[in-house]
């Protein structure tokens, strides 16, 4: 256990944990491992094998491992020694970036079997471990990662077949991590605020109107659509768009029955959005009104949170309340007139 510490402390120093995004997928390990026996079992010669495991980031800071693994030493004596362990493992991550120093922990079951001549014979035995080491992990690509570690497993085998209860086996494991699903796509950018456009200066002089055109017409349609400030029913000034259908309203008297209908973002409740909406409806028609048009040839509807034309998922309000600028609105029904041209 010195030994893990003395890892850890130099991985430590290596560098600070950054915090960035991770994948939460599952992923499966495929793994060759290098055992250094413990002498106890009378065996004299290191053995090699494999383990798999199956893994996934469960905290910025954790995974969580589960499998097994299985290797094998030979003795001077023509016999051999087989161990195998299955249990589950704690990586404590130094850092999500390319390379992660991690510290392990672990536990669970440990299977011994050593067949030596006689008067020796096969023993084996399954009992409980715990486990410590010290690894990293290198990403390769978005699915693919490598992992190598080393660990210290503290066995308890049973005194009663081996001649004692305690043993230290000693791992190298190096093998490769594949994440089944991929990582999750980031996030849309918002959607940008369409800038309110310039004042138009007012001519010194109106100019004169122009000539009569010819008698040939064409459908020309005007329309509006004004933003509002979150959470309010004040219009922002100038309207040029405004005053150029009350302009047109007041050429054309036969035109009746507009609607104006309001609109709000979906934040809120759906009753506070539809009074809201319905105050922003009143204050284009109240607007209309104060340009000389006769207001029973207007009507204001409140439609709340229905009909959005932006769809946002940011995670921040302020972030939440810019992208969703374009919900809040007012629209006047699309007005048809004729229109001479030329």
């Amino acid at each position: 256990m010195k030994k893990i510490a003395l890892a850890a402390a130099l991985v430590c120093s290596a560098g600070t944990a950054l915090a960035q995004e991770i994948n939460p997928s599952w992923y499966v390990q495929g793994a060759a491992v290098w055992m250094d026996t413990d002498k106890s079992f009378g065996v004299d010669k290191n053995g090699w094998g494999g383990a798999v495991r199956f893994g996934k980031p469960v905290h910025q800071y954790f995974d969580i491992q589960i499998g097994a693994s299985h290797a094998r030493a030979n003795t001077d004596h023509s016999g051999d020694m087989w161990q195998t362990l299955y249990g589950v493992d704690a990586l404590l991550m130094l850092s999500r970036q390319t390379i992660r120093p991690y510290l392990l922990l672990g536990i669970g079951g440990e299977h011994d079997h050593v067949s030596r001549p006689f008067p020796y014979g096969l023993r084996k035995d399954t009992s409980w471990y715990y486990q410590g080491g010290v690894g990293l992990q290198a990403t390769i690509n978005d699915r693919w990662s490598f992992q190598a570690d080393a660990r210290w497993v503290r066995g308890n085998p049973d005194d009663s077949k081996f001649g004692f209860d305690k043993s230290l086996t000693k791992y190298v494991t190096f093998g490769f991590n594949y994440a089944l699903q991929p990582p999750p796509a980031p996030p849309a950018p918002p959607a940008p605020v369409a800038e309110q456009p310039a004042p138009t200066p007012a001519p010194t002089e109106a100019p004169p109107p122009p000539p009569p055109p010819p008698a040939r017409f064409e459908k020309v349609t005007l329309s509006a659509t004004e933003l509002f400030a979150f959470d309010s029913a004040k219009l922002s000034m100038p309207q040029p768009k405004l005053d150029e259908i009350a302009n047109t309203l007041s050429q054309n008297p036969n035109l009746t029955d507009i609607t104006i209908t309001g609109y709000t973002d979906r934040i809120g409740s759906s009753k506070y959005n539809h009074k809201l909406s319905l105050r922003r409806a009143n204050a284009v028609r109240d607007y209309l009104i104060s340009k000389g048009i006769d207001g029973s040839r207007l009507k204001a509807v409140g439609r709340g949170e229905e009909n959005p034309v932006a769809e946002c998922h940011q995670k921040k309000r302020k972030e939440l309340i810019a992208c969703l600028a374009p919900n809040r609105r007012v629209e006047v029904e699309q007005i048809t007139i004729e229109k001479r041209v030329e």
